[in-house]
């Protein structure tokens, strides 16, 4: 299964992705790690992304794009994969869908893991004083949840029209948040095996 993981800072999404690449084992591909392994063994990719990056700026969608290709070539994620930190543009988005069918696949599902904003806010807030993070305020935690909702609707949409977003409530102990999405991925398994 070909599953993409959304969700904003503090959601539980990490908590969530190590359970689910267990469950159904399959590959946990982060771009963020990808991206700082590139640069670590300073390959080709490594050494752009680190040129763009030194200024604060994220990486260029093509770089992104490229490196996501080469690690989804590999043979461990012949049989799916759990991407994320990607898609994160709507180009990206595109892009992958483009790559995949060149072999004739497509992503099945795309979870988006939800809290209302308050909540978040609460759990962030939370964190940053037991991981003693002085500069996770609530004016900076507000402004990151602002940015990833601004780069992420867009993303909602697009997937939404393609039938195959799916929301997931994350209130809850861990085990009612994973037991919600081994619920949908059952859906999603019986429609893609109708």
């Amino acid at each position: 299964m070909r599953i993409i993981f959304l969700g904003p800072p503090g959601v539980g999404k990490g908590t969530q992705s190590h359970k689910l690449v267990e469950f159904l084992r399959i590959p946990h591909i982060s771009t963020g790690e990808m991206l700082r392994e590139a640069i670590r063994n300073k390959t080709e990719l490594g050494l752009k992304v680190a040129a763009q990056m030194e200024g604060g700026r994220l990486a260029a969608d093509e770089i992104v794009v490229q490196l996501v290709r080469q690690r989804l070539a590999q043979p461990d994620c012949h049989n799916g994969y759990l991407l994320d930190g990607f898609p994160r543009t709507l180009p990206q988005a595109a892009s992958l869908d483009l790559g995949l069918a060149v072999d004739d696949e497509a992503v099945d599902a795309v979870l988006n893991l939800t809290v209302d904003q308050e909540e978040l806010l609460s759990r962030l807030l939370a964190r940053a004083k037991k991981e003693d993070r002085g500069d996770d305020n609530e004016e900076t935690i507000r402004n990151r949840m602002k940015v990833y909702d601004d780069m992420t609707s867009p993303l909602i949409a697009y997937y939404e029209e393609q039938k195959i977003l799916y929301r997931i409530d994350g209130i809850g102990s861990i085990e009612e948040v994973f037991d919600r999405i081994k619920v949908v991925l059952e859906e999603v398994d019986r429609k893609k095996n109708a």
